[in-house]
């Protein structure tokens, strides 16, 4: 992939060129450089074990209308640049209707687009301009809650023997799975919260406003795959699977890795496989090494898993000067299932987690990354790269030079290319 020239300081929005850019090659004077030619999307169905993978916030990123908000058609304007940088698949985080309480992973309607967005036609219009420049995109899909105006949740807590009753998971009291760790630490204190309209309490690992689907009731996974199968048919090439580890819950266990939720990732695949072959999964699990190689299962879960262990540890070793933390998880990471990868990164949309660290670890990544608390969310750093780094190009390119020399495909964000 290229690298341009980073700036001196960061800059705001990355605005993608619509000219040729001017880049100072090593060793020559600066010459134009054309957009990507020619491109075409690979028929091989492991085009991902290649690929370089560009997060991108849409709302952020191009805004084609004025109004200040990022839209899909001003991505689509940008995919000459995002094809000269060497993309060859965009992960867009979620667009659907959201009351954007966490980002719009609190979702409230599963085949819609938000408004200041665009609309399904701008959707296929990107997809349809991105694989003409050899390009995939792939979207969020929120497997594990929704938000609480969604409208199943609503429907559920107004009527309990309705058709929703059981889409949640709900309890006469919050004693339930009392192993179960709290994730956000920061904000709530307990798993379960109480509801006024059902008298009851509903289950929610993250945010109180986002309720834990029920997988105990088969029909909310065929929901979700009717939902799914409503982008792949609009041409989407796959999906980043959102928080799988915590889709069973179960009494005396921490209600994360359990194989009932491997049957549920299996059902999934089972459903890509057979009716849109080539299409990617792609797992978030914030867990070690060794954990998350389930969620690969014998080739016949997802695709790709993100490793999230190696990343915090990129950032130890340079400021310590020492390869030793990379060298050491990467010695813990066992062997893969021949048709799938790793997916590899340096920062992206959530804070720099420090969860896969030790105690006297998350300290020292603290005090050489973000002495000030502000600076510091959940179990994690909320800074961009370049801030991280000092701004200092030399450490950017370093990181960046390790990052696609590690095993897996890397996963870039958005604006840190240009050291925003």
């Amino acid at each position: 992939m290229v690298v341009p020239p980073l700036p001196d300081q960061p800059v705001g929005v990355p605005t993608a060129p619509s000219a040729p850019m001017p880049v100072a090659p090593v060793g020559g004077a600066a010459r134009d450089v054309q957009p990507a030619q020619g491109r075409s999307l690979s028929d091989d169905p492991l085009w991902f074990k290649k690929a370089v993978f560009y997060e991108v916030w849409v709302r952020s990123f191009c805004d084609s209308t004025g109004t200040g908000t990022g839209d899909l058609n001003g991505l689509a304007s940008k995919l000459d640049y995002l094809a000269w940088l060497g993309v060859d698949c965009i992960w867009i985080p979620p667009f659907f209707p959201s009351p954007g309480r966490d980002g719009g992973y609190d979702v409230e309607l599963f085949t819609g687009i938000q408004v200041q967005v665009g609309t399904h036609h701008g959707m296929k219009t990107l997809l349809d301009e991105a694989h003409a420049r050899g390009i995939r995109v792939i979207s969020d899909f929120v497997v594990n809650h929704t938000s609480s105006d969604h409208p199943w949740f609503v429907s559920s807590r107004e009527d309990p023997d309705g058709p929703h009753g059981d889409y949640y998971v709900w309890r006469d009291d919050d004693t339930g799975y009392p192993d179960a760790r709290i994730i956000f630490v920061d904000t709530e204190e307990s798993n379960w919260t109480f509801d006024p309209v059902r008298k009851q309490f509903y289950w929610h690992r993250f945010y109180s406003h986002q309720p834990d689907l029920n997988y105990e009731n088969p029909k909310v996974l065929e929901e979700v795959l009717n939902a799914m199968r409503y982008w792949l048919d609009l041409g989407v090439d796959g999906f980043r699977l959102d928080a799988v580890p915590y889709l069973i819950e179960e009494e005396g266990t921490n209600c994360e890795n359990l194989p009932a939720t491997h049957e549920i990732l299996k059902r999934i695949r089972a459903m890509v496989d057979e009716e849109y072959p080539g299409r990617l999964l792609l797992a978030e699990a914030n867990q070690w090494p060794n954990d998350v190689i389930e969620y690969f299962g014998d080739d016949d879960e997802c695709h790709m898993a993100f490793h999230f262990p190696v990343m915090p540890r990129l950032f130890m070793a340079l400021r310590k000067g020492s390869s030793e933390p990379i060298r050491s998880i990467l010695a813990d990471t066992p062997e893969l299932p021949e048709g799938c990868q790793w997916a590899t990164f340096l920062r992206n949309h959530d804070e720099l987690t420090l969860e896969m660290v030790s105690e006297e670890e998350r300290k020292y990544m603290w005090n050489e990354y973000a002495p000030v608390p502000k600076m510091r969310l959940n179990l994690g750093i909320r800074r961009r790269l370049a801030p991280l780094l000092d701004n200092d190009q030399r450490q950017i390119r370093l990181m960046h030079a390790l990052l696609l020399a590690l095993p897996g495909s890397p996963v870039l964000y958005y604006g840190d290319e240009i050291g925003m």
